[in-house]
């Protein structure tokens, strides 16, 4: 327990000077690239606050690069993740915008590959940490701090109890769940955070659930 405490002062071995401007950005570069599911080509980056006040002198934008290129937060190559964009024909742009009711250090992101589109607002929250607080629009919030699952579905009756009961069955314990829809008995998007580790298997599970149009996993900084 001590050790625990210690890293949360210390905070996490990264690449950068700032633990909310540069661990904490790697990590929502990152969660955005893992809900997009497959390699970018397209990101723009609209930075708020803090983020948009320092983003170049603190390497946010780098670290935010680096998390979409899939870079983890100790990289070698964050700081010159522009170039590996550029290699990898990544097109990108930063521009500057108001935070309004955010945390100070916020983006939002939106990222494009193979026909797919994600939109996301995250904040990083000091000591490497980020929580993201819009999904496609809908208020959102998760941290991934536990492996994630991200249930794109239609809002139809039972939906959540057989995602619980399938969770149970299969040994799972849901650490927290949350869901959001843009109208009744539209499409909606639940959250579920889950205690422990998920085995192979789970996406099977998952494509058996009635009602699910598409799912992402989500583990964190990888």
């Amino acid at each position: 327990m001590k050790y625990n405490g210690m890293f949360e002062i210390i905070g996490p071995v990264m690449v950068g000077p700032s633990s909310s401007h540069t661990a904490g950005a790697v990590r929502i570069g990152n969660i955005a690239r893992q809900i997009l599911g497959t390699d970018p080509q397209q990101v723009s980056f609209q930075l708020m606050g803090s983020f948009a006040e320092t983003y170049q002198g603190h390497g946010t934008d780098l670290a935010l690069l680096g998390g979409i290129l899939g870079l983890g937060t100790d990289h070698e190559d964050i700081p010159r993740a522009d170039e590996i964009a550029v290699e990898r024909g990544l097109v990108y742009e930063f521009t500057k915008g108001h935070g309004g009711q955010y945390h100070p250090n916020t983006v939002r992101i939106e990222v494009s590959g193979s026909g797919r589109t994600v939109r996301m607002v995250a904040s990083s929250l000091g000591g490497g940490k980020a929580e993201v607080q819009e999904l496609e629009g809908l208020p959102l919030r998760f941290c991934v701090e536990n492996p994630t699952l991200v249930l794109y579905h239609h809002d139809r009756c039972g939906f959540l109890a057989r995602v619980s009961q399938l969770l149970d069955s299969s040994g799972y314990n849901i650490a927290r769940l949350a869901l959001e829809r843009w109208r009744r008995g539209g499409d909606a998007i639940t959250i579920c955070e889950v205690d422990g580790q998920l085995q192979p298997g789970i996406s099977e599970l998952l494509t058996s659930i009635p009602d699910l149009k598409d799912f992402r996993i989500l583990y964190g900084d990888v």
